[in-house]
């Protein structure tokens, strides 16, 4: 542990450029829908009413994790920061599986002028927060995970984290307005 402890920011650099080489290269197209298992259409359908409810899951528990650590919680803190990213995690994992499958993310049913002006400028400010929230999350979470909770103060992990969740919270918020005009609104 002790390696890991004082390798932190080359570990998250190393886990940060892995997951967002899956991420592109599942988004790009790289990978083919025959590097995953097959799946019934009905589970396709579903996957993003489950991701939304993830997404939703999520904001509440950054919301309690945020408050917990405000009250000086920090084992309430920590499992509701480890559970939100659990519920990143599966969000992800589905998403990714879903955009494999299908060879592709779904495109816009609504008009082209909603699309150019509404969609697609809130569809790339929640990916780029995503993006930019991997190293975030990465860098906290290694730093919680390789220190006591004592010894956390004297480092980065409340500064980077206030930013992390900050940004979460929002790239999650952005998702659900994604889901709600791709699947409800059109």
């Amino acid at each position: 542990m002790a390696v890991v402890r004082s390798q932190v920011p080359l570990l998250t650099a190393v886990l940060s450029v892995a997951s967002l080489a899956v991420v592109f290269a599942a988004a790009g197209g790289r990978i083919p829908p025959s590097a995953v298992p097959g799946a019934p259409s009905w589970v396709l359908e579903a996957i993003p009413h489950v991701n939304a409810a993830i997404s939703l899951t999520a904001i509440g528990t950054i919301a309690a994790g945020w408050r917990a650590i405000r009250a000086g919680r920090i084992d309430r803190h920590r499992a509701a920061m480890v559970a939100s990213f659990l519920l990143f995690v599966a969000f992800l994992g589905l998403y990714l599986y879903r955009l494999v499958a299908l060879g592709g993310p779904a495109s816009f049913p609504g008009p082209a002028a909603v699309e150019r002006f509404v969609y697609l400028p809130v569809l790339a400010v929640h990916i780029l927060l995503a993006v930019v929230c991997i190293p975030l999350l990465y860098y906290v979470l290694l730093l919680a995970a390789t220190r006591p909770a004592a010894e956390l103060p004297a480092t980065r992990h409340a500064a980077v984290g206030r930013v992390a969740a900050t940004l979460w919270l929002v790239s999650f918020a952005l998702g659900v307005v994604v889901y709600t005009m791709l699947y409800h609104v059109y």
